[in-house]
């Protein structure tokens, strides 16, 4: 096998190393430089004006953490073997592989009942045909069919290097200080016993961190209230284009494969068959459908599209409990009046809608605690520990959007 080490400058990490052929051919391929053109935040850049970070960034940050995490663990006497720790690196590299436009944002809007983890398994099943067999240990490992469940657990689980990833990095790029978090103390902690992932006691404080970071990024970060209106006007115009159209009203996206999935509204239950249309797709065809439209003669599309392209954006307040009815009505009536549209159509300028967050939740999946005696406990059982039992607890806030004139 001929020797590969490449190096690529990442500005949160310093250097990334390539070192094996397998990785840089997956790295080079079409469908993870895709990762290119899709933004890791959505529209979170529209009140943090550096957070144009991709998903391609996120992917090799993770990556480059789960080469780390695999070292430490080697170096505590845990055996893994080449083909485990190739299989790993693969599986953290595509864990996003299967994103489509503007990721969470319009998942499950523009194909509808399917999510971006099935439509990962189908690429990596795609690349695994291609590269002849080598990607069924990272297969087995994503998909939890591998007999050591740590290395699932450092893909998909509540220490993941995934989230190690993209919290550090969502902070770098947003500036906001509260997601900082010690990753690197916590990667030099992680140990395996009984072949399940731990963390010895010395990181608890490291780990309560990490925890509260990741419910702060989501409120002051993901879950701000404008990135919410900024997201949820991008469902309204997919929605409002996919009405016309089933109404026989003629609406072209910029791109054959936005349209592709916009003409055809029932491509979710044949994906695979139209996998490839789906890795042609990025945020460039959204966009410049976007721009496109707003000059499209229906007036809901086009000034939706403008009010977006623009960032003039919904008016958004946020509360715990539902909102008013009336008050929800009275501004509907507004935008009938002064819009002159239907009440049916009102609701693609004045709606309401639930935001919810969970900062640890020990039925999903446990942070466990590995102590000088021997003993595990899960983080919330901890003697005086910050995450209490009560932290499993959604936090709820009631978003309304609302045009303002």
């Amino acid at each position: 096998m001929m020797q590969v080490r490449k190096i690529i400058n990442d500005p949160v990490y310093g250097f990334i190393t390539i070192d094996h052929p397998l990785i840089l051919q997956i790295i080079s391929h079409p469908v993870y430089q895709r990762l290119r053109n899709i933004h890791q935040m959505a529209f979170a850049h529209l009140v943090y004006p550096g957070a144009v970070h991709s998903r391609l960034h996120h992917s090799l940050g993770a990556y480059h953490l789960m080469c780390t995490a695999l070292n430490e663990i080697k170096n505590k006497g845990v055996e893994i073997t080449a083909s485990e720790e190739l299989g790993a690196k693969i599986a953290i590299l595509l864990h996003d592989v299967g994103h489509g436009p503007f990721s969470h944002a319009l998942e499950n809007e523009l194909i509808k009942d399917v999510y971006h983890e099935a439509i990962s398994i189908l690429i990596m099943q795609k690349l695994n045909a291609e590269f002849k067999g080598q990607l069924q240990t990272a297969i087995d490992i994503f998909t939890n069919n591998h007999p050591r469940r740590f290395l699932y657990q450092l893909v998909s689980g509540q220490l993941d290097v995934d989230r190690m990833d993209y919290l550090n990095r969502d902070s770098f790029f947003t500036g906001v200080a509260e997601g900082v978090i010690g990753y690197d103390r916590i990667i030099k902690m992680l140990t395996v016993k009984d072949g399940e992932l731990m963390v010895e006691e010395k990181a608890i404080y490291s780990i309560e961190k990490f925890l509260v970071s990741r419910r702060l990024m989501y409120w002051q970060v993901y879950l701000h209230k404008t990135v919410v209106s900024a997201e949820m006007m991008l469902v309204k115009i997919i929605r409002r284009a996919k009405e016309l159209i089933a109404n026989g009203t003629k609406v072209s996206a910029a791109s054959d494969a936005l349209d592709f999935f916009l003409q055809n509204q029932d491509t979710g239950s044949s994906i695979e068959k139209n996998l490839d249309t789906f890795c042609q797709l990025d945020d460039h065809d959204i966009m410049a459908t976007i721009k496109n439209w707003s000059h499209h003669p229906d007036k809901i599309l086009s000034l939706l599209c403008r009010l977006l392209v623009e960032r003039r954006l919904l008016k958004v307040k946020l509360q715990a409990e539902p909102f008013d009815t009336a008050l929800v009505n009275e501004k509907r009536k507004e935008v009938m009046e002064k819009l002159d549209v239907s009440e049916k159509e009102s609701v693609y300028f004045v709606f309401t809608g639930v935001a919810s967050n969970t900062t640890y939740d020990p039925k999903d999946e446990r942070i466990n605690i590995l102590f000088k005696d021997g003993t595990v406990k899960d983080i919330s059982k901890v003697d005086n520990a910050l995450i209490h039992p009560q932290l499993g607890i959604t936090v709820k806030k009631h978003y309304f959007c609302y045009y303002r004139f």
